[in-house]
């Protein structure tokens, strides 16, 4: 298995292509195959890229991560990992969720070194209860999804779902249940409990080709706090989509798709 021993953590990974890298990082407790699983469709139309899906420490199949203390040392590791990875290297990110919160953390950091960002619901306020959130609201359940599923199956689904389908279900069941299940939930909770970095994100303007992507939904991150920062991503797309949540690559899959696919072709210009 390949892995990356950073100062911290040793952290799992999985490439695919050849090209310009790009670092994508999954969510709060699933792991890379929630990136991997609506990105690569995006790549199977492309080439040129350099793919690196990693395990964030705590998530999937990373390991020696337990002198993590909060989201700072997080980053960190994650910094740690493109150092290794990428020496000196430019390249392109995708963070979901969390990930998009360690994204504008790296720019943050390493703003020289990042030639594009997309963020895919992602984490601007750290702390839930100063979030602006609208209430969860499934839009669509097909009615013979509940004969399919377990009632825990369809309890857990429903409870962040927005579009309960029999495609929306396999694609949750395929590419984020299997990481929920790997996470390692004592390690989260007290990363969880220092969840805000001590330093400030969205303060310098980066002005490379982004993108960023909001669920009119998502009960989770919601989308109005993301407008707090639109100033500073003078070239960044914002599109709050309907009929999305906090799964929105699996609700709106089409729509996500060429979303990406133009801002590729941004960075790439």
């Amino acid at each position: 298995m390949p892995y990356c021993r950073t100062g911290k953590a040793e952290l799992y990974y999985e490439e695919k292509g050849e090209g310009k890298p790009i670092v994508l990082i999954h969510g709060y407790t699933p792991d890379h195959r929630l990136m991997s699983g609506c990105m690569e469709p995006v790549f199977r139309e492309r080439t040129g890229w350099r793919r690196l899906y990693l395990d964030l420490p705590g998530m999937g199949k990373s390991r020696g991560y337990s002198d993590i203390q909060n989201s700072d040392e997080m980053l960190e590791a994650v910094l740690d990992f493109l150092d290794v990875m990428l020496p000196g290297e430019s390249f392109a990110l995708a963070g979901e969720s969390y990930g998009g919160y360690i994204a504008r953390g790296i720019i943050a950091k390493r703003p020289e070194r990042v030639d594009g960002m997309a963020l895919i619901c992602p984490m601007i306020v750290p702390e839930k209860r100063d979030r602006t959130l609208p209430p969860h609201t499934i839009i669509r359940q097909d009615a013979g999804l509940a004969e399919r599923l377990t009632p825990e199956e369809l309890a857990d689904f429903a409870s962040m779902g927005v579009v309960l389908d029999p495609y929306t279900w396999n694609r949750y069941k395929e590419e984020i249940v299997p990481g929920c299940l790997l996470a390692d939930e004592p390690f989260l909770a007290k990363i969880k409990a220092r969840y805000a970095f001590s330093f400030p994100v969205d303060r310098e303007e980066f002005r490379k080709p982004g993108i960023l992507l909001a669920g009119k939904q998502d009960a989770v991150t919601g989308y109005e706090d993301a407008f707090s920062i639109l100033k500073m991503y003078p070239r960044t797309t914002f599109a709050v989509l309907d009929r999305a949540g906090h799964n929105l690559q699996i609700e709106q899959p089409r729509l996500f798709e060429a979303l990406i696919m133009e801002w590729l072709d941004r960075v790439e210009e």
